[in-house]
């Protein structure tokens, strides 16, 4: 049996309710029987969401082509293929194959750029409404690879890194630690009213980082002037790449952690769409 055929599926699913988080932050709630079975692991559980283009009632994507699908989604031409985006559960309801409640899962999008600067995902988020149909392939078991926040036992203490678009993650993260867990976590989003109000239990130290308006990133001077506490940290990254990679060689270089406690993942990078990424990994997968 494959990977896909053992972790993964692919879930239609629809909108059933949309709402605003703040300037920058839209919360889109799924729904369809088919999400009983999706099995997210929490934390920064990932997935991809088909969307359609516009005209179309629903996304234009082969999943019944089993393993074949995505290079049968590529023979597609760009401006009719579904539109693929990756994006983390903030939290489901009624699924993992069990529960009376109907099935639903948040997920919450970063709206970047307006008109004609923004991108399909946020087009789409922006104007959604009930019943518009998607398609997510996400975990058909909980324990899968698409979960990259797995601190080891004997981490002393967590750090957690983060801007807007990791910041479903991090919620994810909050709520799944056990209760006394010692974290130091930033979070980077800007606008002030995109701060939200995140568990923060007992032991957790967490830290709004504002954005100014075309202004490099405030976390890596904020983590550079933390006195970190004793022992050893497992330290969780998310974001723009570029951030990403300077605040994992900080930590790595000049702070002594371990290289393999430090997980790290480039949300997005400056200047280039997921599109352009995605092609540029499938050119080169090494």
């Amino acid at each position: 049996m494959s990977d896909l055929a053992q972790e993964y599926d692919f879930f239609p699913a629809h909108v059933v309710r949309t709402r605003r988080l703040g300037p920058t932050l839209l919360r889109v709630t799924f729904g369809g029987e088919a999400l009983r079975a999706f099995a997210s692991g929490g934390r920064d559980q990932s997935f991809s969401l088909f969307l359609p283009q516009p005209g179309q009632d629903e996304p234009n994507l082969p999943y019944a082509e089993g393993e074949g699908w995505f290079a049968a989604w590529r023979a597609i031409p760009a401006d009719e293929r579904a539109v693929m985006r990756s994006y983390t559960i903030r939290a489901q309801r009624g699924g993992g194959g069990s529960g009376a409640e109907p099935p639903e899962v948040d997920v919450d999008f970063a709206l970047h750029g307006v008109g004609a600067d923004a991108g399909p995902a946020t087009t789409w988020a922006s104007t959604a409404g009930p019943g518009a149909r998607v398609v997510l392939l996400g975990p058909a078991v909980a324990d899968n690879r698409s979960v990259s926040f797995r601190p080891p036992a004997d981490a002393d203490f967590v750090l957690l890194l983060a801007d807007e678009t990791a910041l479903p993650a991090v919620g994810g993260i909050l709520e799944w630690l056990p209760a006394g867990t010692r974290v130091l976590a930033w979070i980077e989003v800007p606008d002030a009213a995109d701060v939200q109000d995140l568990p923060a239990p007992d032991g957790v130290d967490l830290t709004w980082l504002v954005r100014a308006p075309g202004a490099p990133s405030g976390l890596l001077p904020a983590l550079r002037a933390a006195e970190l506490p004793d022992g050893a940290p497992y330290a969780w990254i998310a974001g723009e790449s570029g951030t990403v990679k300077e605040l994992r060689r900080h930590l790595v270089r000049e702070r002594g952690v371990d290289r393999r406690a430090v997980a790290f993942s480039g949300y997005w990078r400056r200047g280039a769409s997921e599109d352009r990424l995605r092609e540029e990994a499938y050119a080169d997968p090494s």
